[in-house]
């Protein structure tokens, strides 16, 4: 049996950036650290960060001292006036790219643009997103969702970093037969088309994909669609031991992608995993 990692895979930009920043605040022991909620939608890896001392905490609340480390999704720009109001060191993990995409609301806002936000109802980075609009942003999920938006003079798209292309154009296009003026801004990572786009190619050519990444991501979740919708069998797993023999049976070739939030240990373990049933059924 073949198997084939995707060309692009795993940690992104911003995943990585926010888990230096973490580990380096961590190697200062005189205050503690904390994260406000999970740093990345990754729980082996944030059962690594607890072993360092870190810990993440569900509200500020639950941080009496010390320093606080954003999330790479972002967080309500008023907590972060909180977390320094109550004296705490605060450690702006946000992804470069989400931060993008509140300074593109808040301009929509002072602008005065109706704001739509296409993303996951519920997800933090989304959530975040919202509060930068006060709260008053449309979130929708497809071209459907879109039709149901009041009609609006002037009107701002921004997107959920791990959105689709073909969900942004759907969706501005329905948009724009809504509103007189329409703004777009395409807040799609690059990371996030590149590694879609490796799965896509790669789940046209296996019958089998194994999707590797926390089961609360939403880009990992968003592969296995694309991988599902390209023909092959697709398996979205948090671990190697989690693969499952009978899934692979009669397959001369399988594929490995994996969300944003995957470390390259945890691929490399799923594809040690692989190697290990293929040698037990006689495979090579």
């Amino acid at each position: 049996m073949e198997i084939v990692v995707a060309e692009n895979a795993g940690f992104c930009f911003g995943v990585k950036r926010a888990l230096e920043l973490v580990v380096k605040a961590a190697e200062d022991k005189a205050r503690p650290v904390h994260t406000l909620g999970p740093l990345i939608h990754n729980p082996q890896e944030i059962a690594r960060l607890e072993r360092l001392g870190i810990r993440p905490a569900e509200s500020l609340d639950d941080i009496a001292d010390g320093a606080v480390v954003l999330s790479a999704h972002g967080v309500d720009p008023a907590l972060q006036s909180e977390a320094r109001a109550r004296g705490l060191e605060v450690i702006d993990a946000t992804c470069p790219f989400v931060s993008r995409a509140h300074q593109h609301i808040k301009t929509l806002c002072d602008e005065g643009y109706a704001v739509v936000i296409l993303g996951d109802p519920g997800h933090r980075e989304v959530e975040g997103l919202a509060a930068s609009s006060d709260r008053q942003a449309y979130i929708v999920t497809s071209g459907e969702d879109a039709r149901a938006v009041p009609r609006q003079r002037r009107c701002g798209l921004v997107v959920q970093t791990t959105q689709r292309p073909e969900a942004l154009r759907e969706v501005a296009g329905e948009l724009a037969l809504r509103c007189d003026e329409l703004r777009v801004f395409n807040t799609i990572c690059e990371a996030t088309v590149s590694r879609q786009e490796s799965a896509r190619k790669l789940a046209e050519s296996v019958p089998v994909m194994i999707v590797v990444g926390g089961r609360n991501s939403a880009n990992t979740t968003r592969l296995a669609e694309i991988c599902e919708r390209a023909g092959a069998q697709a398996h979205h797993i948090e671990t190697a031991e989690e693969v499952q023999p009978q899934w692979l049976a009669g397959a001369a070739r399988v594929g490995v992608t994996a969300g944003a939030s995957t470390p390259e240990w945890m691929i490399e373990r799923v594809v040690e995993r692989l190697r290990e049933i293929a040698g037990e059924s006689g495979g090579s």
